[in-house]
Parts: C-alpha cells; sequence; structure tokens
C-alpha cells in the first residue's frame, strides 16, 4: 500500500500525500503550486483554457496528450509527466510553439493562449500527422478563442507542429521514460481514512474488496462527467476510488469477430479499433468531446453512467454489443441495452463494477450506419443519435436492430420499428413506411434546451430512412453535408 502519489514536474519528481478525493489539478497548480499560466474558464472541460499535457509511456513509448486540468483529479496523474505553460520556455529562450504563436498574432488578450499552446504542444509532439488545416482544427477543436480570431492560430500550428521535435523535452526524453518506469509499480494507492479518501488499486481483486467495503464510493476512470459533478453540481464525493492503475483494464483486443474493450480504455485509445468494425463509428468517436476529453474519457464511463444522451451507447448498443460486470462475488455478461433500466439506473448491484464490453462486428451481409445530430458539429451533447444495424438477405431485411439516445430516459432500442422492417425490400421504399408509424409507439421524446419533442421524432424517422436509402445503395455525398463537400473537394481538385 502506498500513501502518496507521484509524479513528474519539470523534471522532478513530485511526491504528495495531502492530496483531498476532489482535488484538481488546475486547484493544485493555482493555489498550491501559484502557477498561475494554466488558466481557469468554464470549469468544465469545454473551453480548453486550462489544458495541460500529461506524458505516460504507452508499450514504452513517451506520448504526450492534453488534458483539460479543470476536471482532472489530481490523484490521476500519478506516474505520470506534468507539462504546464511555465515548463516550455528553456533559458529564456521560447518553445517553437510558442515563437510561432508570437511571430504570427496568434494572441491578443491572452486569457485562451497558454491553453492553446499546451493543446498544440502535444501536436508538435505527436509523429506522423498530417500537415493540414483540418488536422489542426481537428486537434484544437476543444480550445475556444473570443477574440483573437483562428486564422494565426492555426498559422502558427502549421509552421511549427509538422517537422520533427526538437526541444527540451525530446532532448530529455531518455531520462524522463527512465523516471516514469521507476514510478510505475503495483502497489495500491490510499489517501485519507475510512470516511475521507482518494484510493487506486492496482488489482480487480483489489477494486472488488475495497468497493465491497465502501459501495457508497464513486468510482471515477477518466472524470470527465464526474468531474462536472464536482465544479458545476458541486457534489460533495468524500471517497474516490480511480480505477487507470488497474493491471489490464485499458485492454483493447481486437479479434475476427469483435473487439473487447476494457473499461478503462479511453475513446482516444479505442479510435482506430472502432474505425475497423465500421467507418461511421470512427466518425462517430471523433465527435465525442475534443481531444483532451477524448484522451481522459473513457468507453467504459460513457456507459456505466448511464446517461439517456451518451453517444456511444446507441451505437454500441445496435451493433449487439455486451457489457461485463465484476463484483467481490460475481461475475456475469449481459446485452448492453439491458444494461439501462430507467433513467439514472442500471443494472448494477452494490459492489458491482464494469470491466468491460464486447462490440461485435457486423456480418458481410449486414449494414451499420450511425448518425450523430447536434448543434454544434464538435463539442455538443447530441439532440438525437442513432443507430442502425440491417442483417439483408437477397435484397430483403430479416433482422433489424436500431438504437436512439436522446428519445426516452435510456439509450433505448425501437422493437416496433425493427419488427416492422422485417421482410422489407430494401429497394422498395414503400416498404419502410410501417416502421417510420412504428417509432411514434417505441418512443415519447421530449422537449428541452437541446431540441423538441416534434424535432426529435421528425428526425428519429429521417435518420431512419437515411441509413435504408445508404443500404438500398445511395451514395452518402448524396444524403450526407460533410460527405457533399468533401467529394465537392475531390472533383474541384
Amino acid at each position: 500500500m502506498r500513501d502518496t502519489i507521484r509524479f513528474i514536474k519539470a523534471g522532478q519528481v513530485v511526491e504528495l500525500t495531502n492530496v483531498g478525493p476532489t482535488e484538481t489539478v488546475l486547484e493544485y497548480l493555482r493555489l498550491r503550486r501559484q502557477e498561475t499560466g494554466t488558466k481557469e474558464g468554464c470549469g468544465e472541460g469545454d473551453c480548453g483554457a486550462c489544458t495541460i499535457a500529461l506524458g505516460r509511456l504507452v508499450n514504452g513509448k513517451l506520448i504526450y496528450q492534453p488534458v483539460n486540468s479543470c476536471i482532472q483529479l489530481l490523484g490521476m496523474i500519478d506516474g505520470a509527466e506534468l507539462v504546464t505553460v511555465e515548463d516550455l520556455a528553456q533559458d529564456k529562450r521560447l518553445h517553437p510553439v510558442q515563437k510561432a504563436m508570437v511571430d504570427l498574432h496568434g494572441s491578443q488578450c491572452g486569457f485562451c493562449t497558454p491553453g492553446f499552446i499546451m493543446t498544440l504542444f502535444t501536436l508538435y509532439h505527436a509523429e506522423g500527422q498530417e500537415k493540414s488545416r483540418k488536422t489542426v482544427t481537428e486537434w484544437l477543436a476543444g480550445n475556444l478563442c473570443r477574440c483573437t480570431g483562428y486564422r494565426p492560430i492555426i498559422d502558427a500550428a502549421l509552421e511549427a507542429c509538422f517537422d520533427a521535435a526538437d526541444d527540451a523535452f525530446t532532448w530529455r526524453s531518455n531520462e524522463t521514460r527512465e523516471q516514469l518506469k521507476t514510478l510505475a509499480d503495483s502497489r495500491d494507492i490510499f489517501l485519507g481514512n475510512s470516511s475521507s479518501f482518494f484510493a487506486s488499486p492496482s488489482s480487480l481483486d483489489g477494486l472488488a474488496a475495497l468497493y465491497r467495503q465502501h459501495p457508497d464510493a464513486t468510482l471515477v476512470a477518466g472524470a470527465t462527467d464526474v468531474g462536472l459533478w464536482i465544479t458545476k453540481h458541486l457534489r460533495d464525493l468524500p471517497k474516490v476510488i480511480w480505477l487507470g492503475r488497474i493491471e489490464g483494464l485499458d485492454r483493447v483486443e481486437e479479434t475476427e469477430a469483435g473487439v473487447l474493450i476494457g473499461a478503462t480504455a479511453t475513446f482516444d485509445a479505442t479510435e482506430a479499433a472502432m474505425t475497423g468494425i465500421s467507418p461511421d463509428l470512427g466518425e462517430l468517436w471523433k465527435r465525442i468531446g475534443s481531444k483532451q476529453v477524448r484522451a481522459s474519457g473513457t468507453v467504459g464511463g460513457n456507459i456505466a453512467n448511464g446517461s439517456p444522451i451518451g453517444d456511444s451507447p446507441p451505437a454500441l448498443i445496435a451493433l449487439g454489443a455486451s457489457v461485463e460486470l465484476q463484483s467481490a462475488d460475481n461475475e456475469r455478461t449481459l446485452p448492453l441495452e439491458d444494461f439501462f433500466i430507467d433513467y439514472g439506473k442500471q443494472d448494477r448491484l452494490p459492489g458491482e463494477f464494469v470491466t468491460g464490453m464486447f462490440v461485435p462486428r457486423p456480418s458481410a451481409n449486414q449494414a451499420y450506419r450511425c448518425y450523430k445530430i447536434s448543434k454544434r458539429f464538435d463539442q455538443d451533447i447530441s439532440s438525437v443519435m442513432a443507430a442502425f444495424r440491417f442483417t439483408v438477405v437477397d435484397g430483403r431485411i430479416i433482422e433489424a436492430r436500431i438504437a436512439y439516445g436522446g428519445m426516452a430516459g435510456t439509450p433505448k432500442r425501437a422493437a416496433g420499428a425493427e419488427a416492422a422492417l422485417k421482410g422489407a425490400q430494401v429497394e422498395d421504399a414503400s416498404t419502410w413506411s410501417a416502421a417510420f408509424e412504428a417509432l411514434n409507439t417505441d418512443f415519447t421524446p421530449m422537449t428541452d434546451m437541446r431540441a423538441s419533442a416534434d424535432y426529435r421524432m421528425e428526425t428519429a424517422r429521417a435518420l431512419l430512412a437515411k441509413a435504408l436509402m445508404e443500404t438500398d445503395g445511395t451514395a452518402a455525398e448524396n444524403l450526407r453535408v460533410l460527405k457533399k463537400r468533401e467529394a465537392d473537394h475531390d472533383r474541384a481538385a
């Protein structure tokens, strides 16, 4: 057992004992270290002003990823290298990213600038990225600028971020790798007492034992949701168990049948595997949060929090995914759709936790489509999320799996529409109409700030029609705005 957290900052190992269960990295930097370059903006992981970089060893390689420090718990950086804007300049010489921002006028008020610089620092160290405006804008989708305008910031990124990295972090990378190896251990972490603590077990057995003893504790994987409970809901969470150090829980195993995803595997770590299952799934993954959110947020957490507007559950339900659960006394697997019982309620017993899920690949005679509808393209919660898998034999649909988010109190299958499509011909739109009508009995959507009930229902029908038309062979560029833009661009080139 270890009663400290340890990490690297400015080349030195930092060891802390007095870490509160909900203390954030941002609070630590600004209040304890008086390092105020990292700014507090939205407090919910949307604006990127608080972006820092975390360096970790991934398969022996040092990787830097951007993280929102406002919702990253301090205990969660155990075993990592913490990099902030104060660490970049060396001997009064600006880092290449900082110099490009100055030379190309990428800053006005400067409040957002440190966050932009830290995200671009991670792009600077990312290998194999295509030098393009598209790459830069995808990387910066989680950073908001209110006054400069993005053109000079993008120009600075294009100027600085696509040559081989050559900075102080590169020069001392071997030393950093050895330090990180030294910090890695298999001891459980426990800071606090039985009534208030931050804990991080290193094994499933250790987690099961601790959670059985404290079933009222809050389990945290990436904290991209729980962090908002702290900063926005102002909830008191006296007992926090972080799952990020449990060996093997971050696994991503690809097989011929599908992909096995551990509960702490992040969206970033699973993107390639999901793209391999379906390009639509890969595109959806790119639109879940931002680089910062996807580097921390986990697929398992998106499932376990039970949100009716989470993006991944409908997409995975339509594929026939299953979820794995474990406690100190039992292990079980159930279809993902059965995990969601009611709003805010999941089929999870006291002391039971999600360990992973299995996502099947569509077979050769199955068509899969998923669509996210939101007010903004990036960084937005879905108004309607829809996913479809049709099994087609000799031009007829013999099975349909249809799942929606944002249409009910849980992610939910459209049982009536599925039944109505059985036997429908993909080339005959007149055979689809019963399924559109069945959606009226499958769902009674609500009106809220994201969409009206009528809009949600009409959109649900339109997305079903789009999926059927694409299954019939209609080109995506005739049905999707982005695909049309890409096709127009290709023709113009």
